[in-house]
């Protein structure tokens, strides 16, 4: 019941970093019945490839074997031990091709419905794994019932489908047991081709609605609560107080260099106490002055104090400061807009000799 109230509260989509990590760690949608198909597949393919030439050697090692079992001498240890050798060699070889084939249709089919991939945490022994109460839950849980129901629907399915073929083939298989033996083998395969026909296309359809039904509850289990995804998406963007300290140490640095490069500038901007705009100009070398620090209330308060300290000249043009902030970053060059008006600036402090000898115009 607490498992049920904790699935309902689980309202949000998986999102794609819950699903890899599920899929990293092994916990992958598979369809039982898919694989089911695909050995029953492989079993008709074997028989239809492989069983008339299987059937032809075997009966004719079993002729073979009867035919030398009237000269065999048990109390010869070594031709008895050869003679069996030999038998079991010959059916081997008839059979094993079948067994390959089989063998290669199950693990085809369990590959096509996920990549492999070594996942340790599945096979890491865990206490839940062999709790009573855990296996309990899932053998008379909501999963085992349909397991269940699911197992007796096969049953049934699989018994009608023995009756119709037998009942149909019953008579022809009665009449060659009194017949030559050595066709009974082919009767067999036969008989063995006309029952897998219609479980092999049951089992397609069982494994299709499988495949669906599993990826579907999958997909369900991993469903998340509104504060997974909250949580999730606060580890993706990392934590906020070290984010607010990385922030906070970048700022420093920043003004640090800021203020090693102020003593370089040829004019600061003011508005004149709340912004403050350091522009340099070096004729030949900047296209166009270029910002060295800016800054608002007590850092525009300490920028105006280092570029007095260091004669730069304070400039007080309330609607440029402010422009030039909102629209110019450090180390940037000024856009055209403002070229007129930062060039009566240099004009106004040249025609004063206030300028920085390399921003002076002769």
């Amino acid at each position: 019941m607490a498992e049920e109230q904790d699935q309902e509260s689980k309202t949000e989509e998986p999102t794609e970093k819950r699903i890899s990590d599920a899929i990293k760690k092994g916990n992958v949608p598979v369809a039982r019945e898919a694989t089911l198909f695909g050995s029953i597949a492989a079993v008709l393919a074997a028989l239809l490839l492989l069983g008339a030439w299987s059937v032809t050697r075997g009966t004719e090692t079993l002729r073979e074997a009867l035919d030398a079992s009237g000269t065999l001498r048990l109390e010869d240890r070594e031709a008895a031990a050869i003679f069996v050798t030999t038998l079991l060699a010959e059916i081997s070889a008839a059979v094993l091709p079948l067994m390959a084939v089989v063998a290669v249709g199950s693990i085809i089919a369990s590959l096509v419905q996920n990549v492999p991939s070594a996942a340790a945490e599945r096979i890491t022994p865990r206490v839940s794994r062999i709790s009573l109460l855990a296996g309990w839950t899932r053998l008379f849980g909501k999963m085992g019932w349909i397991e269940f129901l699911k197992s007796v629907l096969k049953l049934l399915t699989v018994a009608a489908i023995l009756w119709f073929v037998l009942k149909r083939d019953l008579a022809r298989f009665a009449s060659a047991l009194s017949a030559d033996p050595y066709l009974l083998p082919s009767l067999l395969l036969e008989l063995a081709v006309d029952l897998l026909v219609p479980l092999t296309v049951l089992a397609l359809a069982l494994a299709i609605a499988d495949l669906v039904w599993a990826r579907l509850r999958w997909r369900r289990e991993l469903r998340m609560t509104q504060q997974d995804v909250k949580q999730e998406m606060k580890e993706a963007e990392g934590d906020p107080y070290l984010k607010a300290r990385a922030r906070n140490t970048a700022r420093q640095r920043s003004s640090h260099r800021m203020f090693e490069r102020l003593p370089t500038a040829s004019m600061v901007i003011t508005n004149p106490t709340h912004f403050a705009f350091a522009l340099r100009y070096e004729r030949g070398q900047d296209g166009a002055p270029v910002v060295v620090a800016k800054g608002v209330d007590h850092l525009a308060l300490r920028i105006r104090e280092v570029a007095t300290a260091h004669a730069v000249p304070l400039i007080e043009n309330r609607p440029l400061a402010r422009s030039l902030y909102d629209q110019v970053e450090i180390d940037e060059q000024i856009p055209p807009e403002f070229y007129r008006a930062v060039a009566e600036i240099i004009h106004y402090l040249n025609s004063r000799g206030r300028l920085p000898r390399q921003a002076r115009v002769n």
